[in-house]
């Protein structure tokens, strides 16, 4: 089983910036695809962006292509979403998830994925 936590929320200003952290602890985490998802009130939870195990690819809904960028650090075993030029309506509970393990296919299908993570606000101001 995997533990994963979220911070970096905050309230910030349409046009600002934000980073958010996704630690993981238990299962191996380096072997695992990851996603950030995220839930407006009222809204049902959302796909963000997906990274495959090594990093090398990544996937965004087309909501925040171009502004958000996914990352990790398998060694810290840690995922990163930099969301720059924010909007309003990007305000939402964010959470990350564990996609599928090395190996297997359909990181880019967010139907696969689970584990979440308690999640973090993230409000922006217009």
């Amino acid at each position: 089983q995997v533990q994963l936590v979220e911070s970096g929320g905050g309230l910030v200003q349409a046009g600002g910036s934000l980073r958010l952290s996704c630690a993981a602890s238990g299962r191996t985490f380096s072997t695992y695809a990851m996603g950030w998802f995220r839930q407006a009130p009222g809204k049902e939870r959302e796909f963000v962006a997906a990274i495959t195990w090594s990093a090398l690819g990544t996937y965004y809904a087309d909501s925040v292509k171009g502004r958000f960028t996914i990352s990790r650090d398998n060694a810290k075993n840690t995922m990163y979403l930099q969301m720059n030029s924010l909007k309003s309506e990007d305000t939402a509970v964010y959470a990350c998830a564990v996609g599928p393990e090395r190996g297997r296919t359909g990181w880019t299908n967010p139907s696969l994925f689970g584990s979440w993570g308690q999640g973090t606000q993230v409000t922006v101001s217009s």
